[in-house]
This record gives C-alpha cells, sequence and structure tokens, in this order.
C-alpha cells in the first residue's frame, strides 16, 4: 500500500511539472478575404517547389535552408524530409518554433508560414511520403530517412497581382490566423 502511495504522489508530482503544449485547432469560419488570402498563398506555395525552412539553433541564430516540400494539405500542414543527422533535427527538437517561407518571383510574391514543426520517424508514414529517385539521397529508408511536420498557426501574404501589398505606410504583410 505504500509503495502505490509513493507512486501516486510521484505521479502528481510528476504530471504537474510536465509541460504540457497547448493544442491549436484549425480554424474554419474564415472572413471572404481571408479565404482569398489563403487562395493566394496556396497558389505561390504549390507554384514554388522549394521552401525555405528557418529553425533556431542552440545559440538563438535563425537557420535557413532550401527544402523540397510537399504540397500543403488542408490545413496548411506541410511536409519535408531529412537525414536523421542534419544539423535542423537537432534544432526542432529543442525548439520546435519554425517559420516556411515561399517566394515567388514571377508573381511578384511570398507567403511566410509561422509554426512548430516536428519529427516523424514513423515508417508508415514515411513509406506515404516516399518519393521516386530519393534513394540516391536516402540509402536506407528507414533508418537514413526522416520527415518533418510543420503545422503553421499563422500566414503572411503579400501578393501582387491578387491585390495583397501589404500596408502602405509599414509594409506589413496581409495576415491569417490559422489555428487558435
Amino acid at each position: 500500500m505504500k509503495y502505490l502511495v509513493r507512486f501516486l504522489l510521484f505521479f502528481i508530482v510528476f504530471s504537474c511539472n510536465q509541460k504540457h503544449e497547448e493544442v491549436k485547432q484549425y480554424q474554419t469560419n474564415f472572413s471572404q478575404q481571408e479565404q482569398e488570402i489563403q487562395t493566394a498563398s496556396r497558389k505561390i506555395i504549390t507554384d514554388s517547389y522549394f521552401g525555405t525552412l528557418i529553425t533556431i539553433d542552440q545559440q538563438g541564430q535563425p537557420r535557413a535552408r532550401v527544402m523540397e516540400v510537399f504540397a500543403p494539405e488542408a490545413d496548411f500542414t506541410i511536409w519535408m524530409a531529412t537525414n536523421p543527422k542534419s544539423r535542423k533535427v537537432v534544432q526542432i527538437e529543442n525548439n520546435p518554433q519554425t517559420t516556411l517561407h515561399y517566394f515567388d518571383k514571377n508573381a511578384m510574391g511570398y507567403v511566410s508560414l509561422m509554426g512548430k514543426a516536428f519529427i516523424v520517424n514513423d515508417n508508415a508514414i514515411k513509406a506515404t511520403k516516399w518519393k521516386a529517385g530519393w534513394d540516391k539521397f536516402y540509402q536506407n529508408q528507414e533508418e537514413a530517412y526522416l520527415l518533418i511536420k510543420f503545422i503553421p498557426e499563422s500566414l503572411e501574404l503579400i501578393s501582387i497581382p491578387n491585390g495583397f501589398t501589404g500596408d502602405e505606410k509599414t509594409w506589413q504583410p496581409h495576415k491569417v490566423i490559422l489555428k487558435k
């Protein structure tokens, strides 16, 4: 009985000290303008084969690298692949706050997605994301290949052809909160 009491006390203390991350839900009640911003953003993302993933290193320095990205899901979740030994893996594990940026020179626009990234090492999920030709980069699909799941909380857009030119004075881009 005393072991049960000790276990319960330990469990209570341990649970109270854990950082519980708030799970934000993708909102669905967007205004007409927010829907148009999302449509223009999705086009820039889709037309830009590459995105720039920005993480924060252990010294607090932002680190950017060009990534081959998958098309965004309905809620703008975006998947990427990486080598498990890449420095971005440790950076994401230490600080999931990340930005994914796309630039479209031809359309004179950009999209920045701000959110959190997570490392995924589930072989079933990895198999669904595997692309032909990746065997040149990842010799062992189970051990030399990880996924990054990027879940945006907000996006910012400038899209000249769509009339989203930002604030005239501050140049602040148009913003949509995706998760609340």
